[in-house]
């Protein structure tokens, strides 16, 4: 970008930067909301709840599988992420 281009879209500048912002925003919340980190422990606090006693089979079944599809996605999202590194 040359001087000229720069000089004449200055008034731009708060725009570009508040989308500049945005996507900071948006970036930092996709990833904390695909972190496999918190899943996982999910996963290992419920196995710990079916050894224990407080849930069945059923349910342990049923959580887990919603859990194993999450980390699926958030496993599928970090992949994505690196290939367009």
């Amino acid at each position: 970008m040359g001087l000229v281009t720069q000089l004449l879209t200055l008034p731009l500048a708060p725009v570009r930067g508040t989308a500049w912002v945005l996507d900071q925003v948006v970036l930092a919340a996709e990833r904390e909301h695909y972190d496999p980190g918190p899943v996982r422990t999910q996963l290992a606090e419920l196995e710990r709840e079916l050894l224990s006693g407080n849930i069945d089979e059923e349910e342990f079944d049923r959580r887990e599988d919603e859990l194993l599809d999450r980390l699926d996605a958030c496993e599928t999202y970090q992949r994505r992420l690196n290939e367009n590194s």
